[in-house]
């Protein structure tokens, strides 16, 4: 079959995720981005000389020559990042030819500014270790902002309207993009290439994942510039988590009363469970579980008028028992493995062989703030730790439920008493059970060691959930 390609080039910018997208890239055994190769100042990477055996002179002289080269290069595709101020003769090159593969990457243009100018300030342009980040403010100044747009959407234009004109297409992929391992290996099916990776690299971090307004030290000049527009979603949380899918094998459906739940991990599903047990007089297990999406078709079929829901549970209650039966107890339901890296490699102070007679409600408070800055790393896609489904955020499970259909409820964890036993009377059970109060967290309660630090940490960890669902601060 032929290559539907030639060669391919990127069109981004700096501080777009290139840097991840080429990495990724290159981890396919069949193609080969060779960086910046028309950088006006380098070929391909600063201390680079040559690419393919072509110096920077000869590039200068004759950029085709590269091109062709590139072209020809044995064993996949070739291809390279482009920029708006990169050698303006090969961006015609690449836009007459069809058989160049086109991918364009954007990104917020108020992040990107920002992200370039803390780049400036630390001289920090890629991070492998997140231990050693730099941190430091941007400066806003709202005239080189102003031309920063107009730059980007200048040429974004162009892009859109010469491929218009020749009647070609480009795959897009946004900056949220680069952390689907599905999107990456659909990026390489459509370029051609016969491999598929199993996970992503990991060997460069974000390295600035905050709000942007908490990245700028003139924040009121930056909003003052951008007169109050909300376009360039000044408070928009960050989320950098895995898109999550449905996970259809954790829904758990009535055996007569037609009801289906829709689990959020982290919450009470062993609660929900037991009261969907009881209103059909079997035990949990005997619950209709673990099906495919085939199965739940037909589950959906042959029950009209079912009705589908899901429980949120406080983001400080349901991240204070994950830690809790996760990662503090040793055995048992604890992430072993986890648990041991956190110890070893993230130094939180935990027990050896889990908590004791010893182990105080000053050591689980210490051990459980500094989960909460592990968390902040985790989540923001920093560390080689899997953000495990229990403490990613509801927002983004709520999000990955609706793939194949949004529940028809969203109940909260303290509405539960009334909340189901209404829907079961509405299901026709007349006399419905009441759902158990979840247990209290063990060795301690949240309530035995909450303060308003602990509120800060974790409001700002799940800052996203608090402002979707409207979640106060957290009382016993």
């Amino acid at each position: 079959m032929t290559a539907p390609f030639d060669y391919f080039i990127v069109f981004a910018e700096m501080r777009t995720g290139s840097n991840f997208l080429e990495t990724n890239l290159n981890a396919y055994e069949d193609l080969f981005c060779h960086g910046e190769a028309f950088n006006p100042h380098f070929i391909g990477y600063p201390n680079a000389d040559n690419i393919l055996g072509i110096t920077q002179s000869m590039r200068e002289d004759n950029p085709a020559c590269l091109i062709a080269r590139i072209k020809s290069e044995p064993g996949g595709l070739g291809g390279f990042r482009y920029f708006h101020d990169h050698d303006p003769r090969v961006l015609d090159l690449a836009l007459e030819d069809p058989r160049c593969a086109k991918v364009v990457l954007t990104r917020n243009p108020l992040e990107s500014y920002v992200s370039w100018k803390i780049a400036q300030a630390t001289g920090q342009w890629k991070l492998t270790n997140v231990k050693r980040r730099k941190e430091a403010l941007a400066h806003f100044d709202s005239g080189e902002f102003s031309r920063h747009v107009a730059a980007l959407q200048d040429f974004q234009i162009t892009l859109l309207n010469r491929l218009q004109k020749s009647g070609q297409t480009a795959f897009y992929l946004a900056y949220e993009d680069l952390q689907s391992l599905d999107v990456m290996n659909g990026l390489a099916r459509w370029l051609g290439s016969q491999t598929q990776l199993e996970a992503l690299d990991d060997s460069l971090k974000r390295q600035n994942p905050a709000p942007v307004v908490s990245k700028v030290e003139n924040p009121n000049v930056m909003a003052e510039a951008l007169a109050g527009m909300d376009r360039f979603n000044l408070s928009r949380t960050p989320n950098f988590e895995p898109r999550r899918g449905p996970a259809v094998p954790s829904y758990v459906a009535g055996v007569v009363t037609p009801l289906l739940y829709l689990p959020i991990r982290g919450g009470p599903e062993t609660e929900v469970k037991a009261w969907m047990a009881g209103l059909d007089n079997v035990e949990p297990n005997g619950l209709i579980q673990k099906m495919n999406q085939k199965q739940l078709r037909q589950w959906k079929r042959g029950n009209p008028g079912f009705r589908s829901f899901t429980v949120l549970r406080h983001p400080a209650a349901r991240v204070h028992s994950v830690f809790c039966r996760r990662i503090l107890q040793k055995g048992g339901d604890s992430y072993g493995a986890i648990r041991e890296t956190l110890r070893r490699q993230f130094k939180l102070p935990l027990p050896k062989d889990g908590p004791d007679a010893g182990y105080s409600k000053a050591d689980h408070y210490a051990a459980f703030s500094q989960f909460l800055t592990f968390l902040q790393t985790n989540l923001a896609g920093q560390t080689s730790v899997r953000v495990d489904a229990e403490w990613a955020s509801q927002s983004q499970a709520l999000s990955g439920l609706a793939e194949l259909g949004a529940p028809d409820l969203v109940l909260r964890e303290e509405e539960l008493a009334e909340a189901l036993p209404d829907l079961a009377r509405r299901m026709g059970r007349a006399t419905p059970g009441q759902p158990e109060t979840a247990r209290e967290d063990q060795p301690y309660s949240l309530a035995e060691i909450w303060d308003a630090a602990l509120e800060k940490q974790i409001s700002t960890l799940y800052q996203r959930d608090y402002v979707m669902f409207g979640f106060s601060s957290w009382r016993a």
